[in-house]
């Protein structure tokens, strides 16, 4: 027997091996289509995800064939949209990276019930991109695209450089132009084409949606566009490492960098899978959501009370989640009210003081969107609105080394001597 995410039915085409995908399913009307390279419902025009046949009945056996598979992210094939060989085809191997349990943090912030630090900058290309890469180029093999491409803030586009070598394809990305230089730098090695844009994400993104409808952009699959309903799959990913890493229970909390929001929804809808399979026990936890002051609109409409996200002009440190026009927005304020949690914005500065704080308690360099989690988790307990006593797991989506220009005005050496012990001693240091 199998569950379904979606009650109704639509027939896969044989072609398309992507595993136990059934279909394509609007999340607003919930219409059913095959699966193919498109994003948007022809019936009202709502966002596409991936709907399954699920495996049921056993779930301790199912959860001695997880512990049996890789240490990556194929570990989770059977809940994924790829097929059932994908562990054995070239590809980068990300996931199954670190939760680290953070005492020296938690005992610096007061918190009692354990925290966690789910340290994504252990992935090839450190950033968690390479897990939704990793799935888009899955999609992008079953639906035959050569080129595979994406608007990016950075560290996509390093995933997709990376990615596509790995996996024989072309690859052709877009970022604004003005992106820090590390980012371009780590994105460009890899040698396929790298495309800047006069202007931010938001333009950016829109470019890409209109080169999908032109003759230019045949052949493309577009990670985050045309290929996005599986794209985002791989965020699951986190949900299910998170629990199994924690012996297959669910933490009371979990603070989650906002960019587009599609990393927070498929954490959650994650963790409603491990919740129906059986998988982990369920009982409530709360999400709590994570923005830059310089680019709130998911924050502000959240406290104003807000469905509706009105778009902002990106003005932050944090890069690699200032996006303006956010797709997923309001399906984060769902979950947040839904699961009890938050959304909450800090400043630049408190973004800097977090990452220094976590790099200086448990050796965890975090670029900005990491220290945008760590700032608001810090903001919330001071706020009372979350429980010290109560565990919570903490996302770092990336490698400080990305973001140094954020913090180049703050961090730097402690002395300058001759290389003498008079010198030394002379400078104070001990």
């Amino acid at each position: 027997m199998a569950v379904e995410t979606v009650a109704s039915a639509t027939e896969t085409p044989a072609e398309v091996d992507l595993g136990p995908a059934a279909a394509l399913s609007c999340r607003e009307c919930s219409a059913r289509f095959p699966l193919g390279p498109s994003f948007v419902c022809e019936e009202c025009f709502g966002p596409l995800e991936v709907a399954y046949n699920l495996p049921s009945g056993d779930p301790e056996g199912l959860r001695k064939q997880i512990e049996a598979g890789p240490n990556n992210i194929w570990r989770y094939a059977p809940l994924l949209p790829v097929p059932a060989d994908v562990a054995t085809k070239p590809n980068l191997e990300p996931g199954f990276t670190k939760l680290i349990k953070a005492d020296r943090l938690a005992a610096e912030l007061g918190i009692t019930g354990g925290l966690y630090v789910k340290d994504d900058s252990g992935n090839p290309t450190h950033s968690f991109k390479d897990r939704v890469v990793a799935i888009a180029v899955e999609a992008a093999r079953a639906f035959g695209f050569t080129t595979l491409s994406c608007s990016s803030t950075g560290n996509l586009a390093g995933a997709v450089g990376a990615a596509a070598v790995r996996a024989g394809l072309k690859s052709c990305v877009f970022i604004p132009h003005d992106l820090e230089p590390a980012k371009i730098i780590t994105a460009a090695v890899y040698g396929g084409e790298l495309v800047g844009i006069e202007g931010n994400y938001d333009d950016v993104n829109r470019f890409c949606s209109e080169l999908i409808g032109d003759p230019a952009g045949e052949g493309w699959g577009f990670t985050n566009i045309n290929l996005r309903p599986y794209y985002g799959e791989g965020s699951k990913t986190l949900a299910y490492e998170i629990c199994e890493q924690l012996g297959w229970r669910l933490p009371d909390n979990l603070i989650i960098p906002i960019g587009s929001g599609s990393q927070l929804t498929k954490i959650d809808k994650g963790l409603q899978e491990l919740i129906k399979l059986g998988l982990v026990e369920d009982k409530p936890y709360k999400i709590y959501g994570a923005q830059a002051k310089g680019c709130d609109p998911v924050s502000s409409a959240y406290k104003a009370g807000h469905d509706v996200i009105r778009p902002v002009k990106p003005d932050t440190i944090a890069k690699s989640i200032a996006i303006g026009n956010p797709a997923d927005g309001p399906y984060v304020i769902d979950i947040a009210r839904r699961t009890g949690g938050a959304v909450e914005d800090v400043t630049d500065p408190e973004i800097v003081e977090a990452i220094k704080l976590l790099a200086r308690t448990e050796g965890v360099f975090a670029e900005t969107a990491g220290g945008t989690t760590f700032a608001v988790l810090r903001k919330l307990l001071e706020a009372g609105v979350i429980d010290p006593s109560e565990e919570t797991v903490a996302i770092n989506t990336g490698d400080g080394l990305k973001t140094l220009d954020g913090l180049s005005d703050s961090t730097g050496l402690s002395a300058t001597i001759r290389p003498t012990l008079d010198s030394f001693r002379e400078a104070g240091l001990v």
